[in-house]
């Protein structure tokens, strides 16, 4: 029996778009990423908008479910409105189902999906997965993603049972379920959001939080590696012990910082005793890259402290990971670039490894493209806003790297401002990995030299 002329139609026109569309994701997979998670946070905000969504019954401005999405999907914590009071239950489910996607990436999650129907990755899925997770092969997505998803939920699952006894004494089981899984989830996706700032005092419930939050901003590259050198001997690879090496300095090296400025502060540890001191110093040196949350307010700190605080959340956590900012690796091969050079060597080197010249370059325009970013939004926030430079460039800056800390300003912010920082959360989330992937695809081998010549430098 002959097949009908109008359904072979169809399918070629189906199979036509379907390569069209194959096309579009192949050629430009960073594009393809940013627009994706575009479409999830219109969504979000969409839903948020809904009355359903807020404690009142009312809708809720637009720029403030906007921001409110933005900041879910993107894993930061800077909100407009509380999230306890504003939102209802549906709400807080889906800035919950928003953080948990942000988290696992868009992208990947995609990913994940394809390889469960088809059995296998496409070469499109392949290429997102590399560009959202820092995969050095194509061949190693499938295995990565995979562990990925087991990683997730097994460490969520973890950390919401741990949280558990301690939620359920103070609020129920009801609440104390729901809070254990909304901390587990935040924390790990290092997303900073809060139920009630008040219950996070207890030493368990902080000492949970920074281990998720730890974990999460390692890297899922790095995750990957550790898990091979567990159970297939694998060896340690030069990005996983750098970023190791680089998370536990700026970690234990914030912590110290944080408690000799602090010490005395009767705003912040000056009220505490020995033990609390440090490991409130420690909790909040993990929480200013990237994991947004807090046991006191961070505008009764030091200036000494604010500094610490700004430079490590530009910094942020390990790439491909949930932390934002311009990553730890970048950090580290920019310092042993200056190191290089004050020594005279002719080549970056490390552990017995030599760092292209390529990859230093990129470090270098990472590094300048998120200054620049953030100076420009620096300058647009203190003319919307009228605040001083201290209190712009401290939320600008915890926008960028996704942290979450917040001196108020969101909040505060008429809605030209709170645009501005939705969009910095946005491109502080995108913008530096697809930066970067578009500046390590685009070398080209260089067919022709010009004659040497050396500006004069400093």
């Amino acid at each position: 029996m002959r097949s009908r002329p109008g359904a072979r139609l169809h399918h070629n026109g189906g199979a036509g778009l379907a390569r069209r569309l194959s096309g579009l994701v192949t050629s430009a997979p960073a594009r393809t990423a940013a627009v994706m998670f575009v479409l999830v946070i219109a969504l979000f905000t969409a839903l948020l908008a809904m009355p359903f969504s807020s404690a009142t019954g009312e809708p809720t401005a637009l720029v403030d479910a906007a921001v409110t999405a933005t900041s879910a999907v993107t894993v930061t914590g800077l909100t407009s409105v509380p999230t306890a009071d504003h939102f209802s239950l549906t709400g807080q489910l889906l800035i919950l189902a928003a953080i948990q996607l942000g988290g696992l990436g868009i992208v990947t999650l995609g990913a994940w999906l394809t390889m469960l129907v088809s059995r296998r990755l496409s070469l499109r899925s392949k290429i997102l997965s590399v560009e959202s997770l820092g995969v050095s092969g194509l061949g190693e997505a499938p295995a990565l993603l995979l562990t990925v998803l087991i990683f997730t939920l097994s460490i969520e699952a973890m950390l919401a049972a741990v949280m558990l006894p301690v939620f359920i004494g103070q609020l129920g089981p009801g609440q104390g379920v729901f809070h254990a899984v909304f901390y587990a989830i935040s924390s790990f996706s290092n997303a900073g959001f809060t139920l009630s700032t008040a219950t996070l005092d207890h030493p368990l419930l902080m000492t949970t939080i920074n281990v998720g939050v730890f974990a999460g901003s390692l890297g899922f590259p790095v995750v990957y590696m550790l898990y091979r050198m567990l159970f297939r001997k694998a060896r340690m690879n030069l990005h996983t012990r750098l970023t190791l090496e680089v998370t536990l300095i700026l970690l234990i090296g914030g912590a110290v910082l944080m408690a000799v400025f602090e010490w005395n502060n009767p705003d912040t540890l000056g009220s505490m005793g020995t033990t609390e001191k440090l490991h409130s110093a420690l909790f909040a040196s993990g929480m200013t890259r990237s994991g947004g949350f807090n046991i006191y307010d961070v505008a009764d700190q030091t200036d000494q402290s604010l500094l610490v605080t700004n430079v490590l959340m530009f910094i942020g956590g390990g790439s491909g990971s949930t932390a934002g900012g311009i990553k730890v690796t970048t950090l580290a091969v920019l310092l042993l670039a200056i190191l290089t050079e004050i020594r005279g060597d002719e080549h970056v080197r490390i552990h017995r490894r030599e760092i292209s010249d390529t990859t230093v370059r990129v470090a270098v325009a990472v590094v300048a493209a998120g200054a620049l970013l953030v100076l420009t939004s620096v300058v647009a926030l203190t003319v919307v806003t009228g605040k001083d430079l201290q209190t712009t460039l401290f939320e600008a800056l915890s926008a960028f790297g996704t942290v979450g800390l917040s001196n108020g300003l969101t909040a505060s912010a008429p809605e030209s401002g709170q645009w501005i920082l939705a969009a910095l959360m946005f491109i502080g989330r995108i913008g530096t990995i697809s930066f970067a992937a578009g500046l390590a695809t685009r070398h080209r081998p260089t067919r022709y030299r010009y004659p040497t010549e050396r500006p004069i430098i400093g």
